[in-house]
């Protein structure tokens, strides 16, 4: 598991998710709090990531302003996460991302 939660963080914001997923699921990271706030969308991504049973995925769908989930996301899930795979989906029609993490 991530030690994502671990860490101090300046602002107070409602968690992601408080439970965990024994299913496929959608984390919306694209509401206007993480338009200009990468660190924000790839910590909340890994709470994502650690509320999500083994053996099924989460879709993690980030705000248009960010770009391109290569360019912020994924070189920080490959130090925080040893051998977890992703995949990225699609630009939604709105232009954000959706990159899909199997949890196994």
């Amino acid at each position: 598991m991530s030690s994502v939660d671990d860490h101090d963080h300046e602002e107070a914001a409602d968690p992601i998710t408080d439970e965990i997923h024994d299913n496929s699921w959608s984390a919306n990271l694209e509401k206007p709090e993480y338009a200009d706030d990468p660190e924000r969308a790839v910590r909340d991504a890994c709470v994502a990531i650690d509320h999500t049973a083994p053996g099924n995925h989460v879709n993690l769908v980030t705000h248009a302003t960010l770009g391109h989930p290569e360019d912020f996301l994924y070189d920080a899930l490959s130090e925080e996460y040893e051998g977890l795979e992703w995949e990225y989906v699609e630009q939604c029609g709105c232009g954000g991302h959706v990159t899909r993490v199997h949890v196994e």
